[in-house]
């Protein structure tokens, strides 16, 4: 299919959202055999929320990860463009709070959160290094951000049975239940995405230290974690690379 062009790529998202947000739920367990629930409970641990922290999930959908960040003990705020997305949020009855708006313009004070998630939601953001930045002014220093995305296995049989799975099973199962096109459009968003160095250095970039990298489900899944700078202190994508050097790989069941 043909992607969205950049002046047409937000309309497109939202609709799209807005058209499978009914199933989009029970797709996601359905397309990762569950595995995406231990995903999102690997995020919260890696994220540390404490009792009373500030919690923003960009991209949050229908809310699935703000409720563990509730559970978690913290005091979750979810932004989405979706309507029909953030309908569903609502209805899980968790008490957080959703805004429909733009993750590149959270509608937060400057060094007000604790937190910052998100899950699954780089690729269809208009560009991810503003997205980066709003995180790192909404933080406080040295606060937490967890970021789940999809990507590509590096073993190469791993790689070609996941493309192949990726890209023909899962629009084949999005035309079953939900929507071939919008489920052939998340395959074809990964070419959105940087290779993980490139990631890893646009986090430096907008201040953050502490850079981790981990994969999972065999590498099909990654999961980045990193820490606001002190205001005091600076960093580079140098040292983001350095400290993404001793990358963890995961089995496909990912955490535990």
């Amino acid at each position: 299919m043909t992607l969205p062009a950049p002046e047409e790529k937000a309309r497109v998202v939202r609709e799209m959202f807005d058209r499978i947000a009914p199933s989009y739920d029970a797709m996601n367990v359905l397309m990762t055999g569950g595995l995406d629930r231990i995903w999102r409970r690997r995020l919260i641990r890696a994220c540390r929320i404490q009792a009373g922290d500030l919690v923003v999930d960009l991209g949050c959908g229908t809310g699935d990860l703000i409720e563990l960040a509730a559970r978690a003990g913290g005091r979750p705020v979810g932004v989405d463009p979706a309507g029909g997305m953030l309908a569903i949020a609502r209805q899980r009855g968790m008490g957080a709070t959703v805004v429909q708006g733009d993750a590149a313009a959270i509608p937060l004070a400057d060094g007000s959160v604790q937190v910052v998630i998100s899950a699954f939601a780089l690729r269809n953001f208009l560009a991810i290094p503003p997205v980066f930045a709003e995180a790192a002014r909404v933080l406080a220093p040295c606060g937490r951000l967890a970021l789940l995305e999809v990507a590509e296995p590096r073993i190469a049989l791993i790689r070609a049975l996941h493309g192949f799975y990726f890209r023909r099973v899962v629009p084949a199962i999005g035309g079953l239940f939900s929507d071939r096109e919008a489920y052939r459009y998340l395959p074809e968003s990964t070419s959105y995405l940087p290779v993980p160095e490139e990631l890893c250095a646009m986090l430096a970039a907008a201040g953050f230290t502490r850079i981790q990298r981990v994969s999972l489900g065999a590498g099909a899944v990654q999961l980045l974690s990193a820490e606001l700078a002190p205001a005091s202190a600076g960093t580079s994508a140098t040292d983001a690379r350095a400290r993404t050097s001793g990358e963890e790989p995961a089995s496909a069941g990912g955490g535990q």
